[in-house]
């Protein structure tokens, strides 16, 4: 196999309403068929619209771009100082939900595309109307948990499958691969990515000589997304802390379960603990039974205050 990667250079600002196949026909007329048009996310969003008009500063663009990013987040699952890692509604995980404010004047924030994979359909229609039989991925560039610098992956993909599978097959040791996928999407963003830069107005680019397979081409980048069950690592800080409080209420098994659900329900409130008995094996599952309530009240982000006296203790949470 031989890659090239090109750059389409000369496109210029993209503004909401512009059709991109006519913009990249007319920068790059030497496109043929069987090419991998690597897109930025960016300019995808431009052309469909998905700009946010912000204050140009001062302490309001901030409250701005606070709440755009809650529109824009599934949940939370890391802050750490200015930085805030999140789920977007598409399930990626990124910092900020890609919401991005460079390349693009001070009074606007540009959101990741509604839907990428909707995107790379109809630029790759677009584009099959002028006679081109291409794969289109749109990029965005992320960082790695574990790993320090950024690179550019695959939002949405048409005409080219995102993954390539070699489970079952055997490697030149006779050894069966049983887990090996490789994310092909996200390697050709990434090698587009060398082209095009940060600063040089160069959006796309196109890898040339890749052996296109197309046997699961309509699945999109979706397959890229681990569900819960697979994803080893879903928990997000806050959560992962939360867990830990919900395991440690657990394992005292006579707190009733509906008793810790109706207390978060009530938010608020007193709750009075007896020992079961006058025995010190009582006492002990007393205490034990009382903080366990106090883990649970807590995962929930529910504070609490506990007394002792000689008939058991009493637990005051919430606003009481």
């Amino acid at each position: 196999m031989r890659l090239e990667i090109l750059p389409v250079e000369g496109i210029g600002d993209v503004t909401p309403g512009d059709d991109l196949a006519e913009l990249i026909t007319a920068a790059a007329p030497w496109l043929r068929d069987g090419d991998v048009l690597v897109v930025t996310s960016k300019i995808v969003s431009k052309a469909e619209g998905r700009l946010v008009e912000v204050p140009a500063d001062g302490p309001e663009r901030d409250e701005a771009r606070v709440r755009v990013l809650e529109s824009e987040t599934a949940r939370v699952v890391a802050r750490r100082g200015p930085t805030t890692i999140v789920q977007t509604r598409h399930g990626f995980v990124m910092a900020a939900a890609g919401i991005d404010a460079s390349n693009v004047d001070k009074t606007h924030l540009v959101l990741l595309p509604a839907d990428p994979d909707a995107s790379a359909r109809r630029l790759r229609a677009d584009l099959a109307a002028r006679g081109l039989d291409v794969a289109v991925i749109v990029s965005d560039t992320m960082g790695r948990a574990w790993r320090n610098g950024l690179t550019d992956v695959a939002l949405g993909a048409s005409g080219i499958d995102a993954l390539l599978d070699h489970r079952g097959q055997t490697d030149p040791y006779g050894n069966e691969l049983s887990l090996t996928q490789m994310a092909v999407v996200d390697e050709l963003s990434a090698a587009a990515e060398l082209v095009k830069g940060k600063c040089d107005q160069v959006p796309v680019a196109v890898v040339r000589g890749y052996p296109i397979r197309r046997e699961n081409a309509d699945v999109g980048v979706s397959v890229l997304i681990r569900d819960g069950q697979s994803d080893m690592f879903s928990l997000g800080t806050a959560e992962a802390r939360a867990e830990g409080l919900r395991d440690a209420a657990r394992m005292a098994a006579d707190v009733p379960r509906e008793t810790l659900a109706k207390l978060v329900d009530e938010g608020s409130g007193t709750l009075r603990v007896g020992p079961a008995g006058s025995r010190p094996a009582d006492l002990v599952r007393l205490g034990a039974d009382a903080q366990a309530i106090r883990a649970a009240l807590a995962a929930e982000g529910i504070t609490s205050t506990i007394e002792y006296d000689d008939e058991g203790a009493t637990i005051r949470f919430g606003e009481a």
